[in-house]
């Protein structure tokens, strides 16, 4: 069964940095696109930054030029590197996968379980 392993999430000082990663755990063929989300408590999820197989990025306006997103196509692997972070960081990151070609189905997405990243002194 297809799974998305996320890893890299944690309690970091405001101004630290933090590396997430997202690692599919099937055999897959590729994936148009990948990114990550987050949600803060009681607020909705919303986009952090995506990236595609061909490297386009996007970003929310908040992370702009604190995060980078990266993909290793040949891992099916997505990375957000976290820099200067900031207590309004705080929240649960979903990585997701968006249009998932494996050798025997299609999936239009799937999610991550999540992981916690908590900024604070």
């Amino acid at each position: 069964q297809l799974q998305l392993v996320e890893s890299g999430g944690g309690l970091v000082q405001p101004g630290g940095s933090l590396r997430l990663s997202c690692a599919v755990s099937e055999n897959i063929v590729s994936v148009n696109v990948m990114g990550w989300y987050r949600q803060a408590p009681g607020k909705q999820r919303e986009l952090v930054a995506t990236i595609t197989n061909s490297g386009s990025t996007n970003y929310v306006g908040s992370v702009k030029g604190r995060f980078t997103i990266s993909r290793d196509n040949a891992k099916i692997t997505v990375y957000l590197q976290m820099d200067s972070l900031k207590p309004e960081d705080t929240a649960v990151y979903y990585c997701r996968a968006a249009g998932v070609y494996t050798p025997t189905y299609y999936l239009n997405e799937y999610w991550g379980q999540g992981t916690q990243v908590t900024v604070s002194s």
